[in-house]
């Protein structure tokens, strides 16, 4: 039997809220219930839930996403926090051994992490992704993971980004270029 985790990624409030420094909007907000029921099933199996978070420091010149983007998810701010009934969840399932937030600095959650590592240690096969911007750190994710031989699961209604024309090509690409299932 396949082993799946939930990875969902970089949803804070500087990509999420209304106020955010680099939000995604109303698209993203929309999905945070269906991240919070999918995280309570794959909890109920005993199946982990892994939350890789983007973060930055202030001002760093050397990062490639400075000369990109307004700074977002700076060390110990507002915005780097889980946003609204995700923050909730993970308040009240942050102790469990199935649950897992890390900070990562690249777009892909594999970059410059333990993640493969800590997949292969507890035997995980499959992976689902949610969580924002599909085109940029959920894309990033998924080739990483295409790339390291793990089935992909895309749960578009669990995903959002900026523009509709980037979810849409991202979720072509998921499929078509990846082979992830899409549901």
């Amino acid at each position: 039997m396949d082993k799946a985790a939930l990875l969902i990624i970089d949803y804070t409030n500087d990509f999420v809220a209304p106020d955010g420094a680099l939000t995604a909007g109303k698209p993203a907000q929309d999905i945070a219930s269906t991240i919070v029921t999918l995280a309570d099933q794959f909890l109920a199996k005993k199946q982990f839930i892994i939350l890789p978070t983007d973060l930055h420091v202030a001002n760093d010149p050397f990062h490639p996403e400075s000369k990109l983007f307004p700074p977002h998810n700076l060390a110990d701010s507002r915005g780097r926090a889980f946003y609204g009934p995700l923050a909730n969840w993970y308040a009240e399932h942050q102790d469990s051994p199935y649950v897992y937030a890390f900070a990562k600095n690249r777009y892909s959650a594999f970059a410059n992490t333990n993640l493969d590592n800590f997949l292969r240690e507890r035997q995980i096969t499959d992976l689902h992704l949610t969580g924002v911007c599909t085109d940029i750190c959920v894309l990033h994710t998924a080739v990483s993971a295409y790339n390291l031989n793990y089935p992909l699961t895309i749960h578009k209604k669990a995903v959002a980004t900026f523009t509709s024309n980037g979810q849409e090509w991202a979720l072509a690409h998921f499929k078509n270029s990846l082979g992830a299932t899409i549901i």
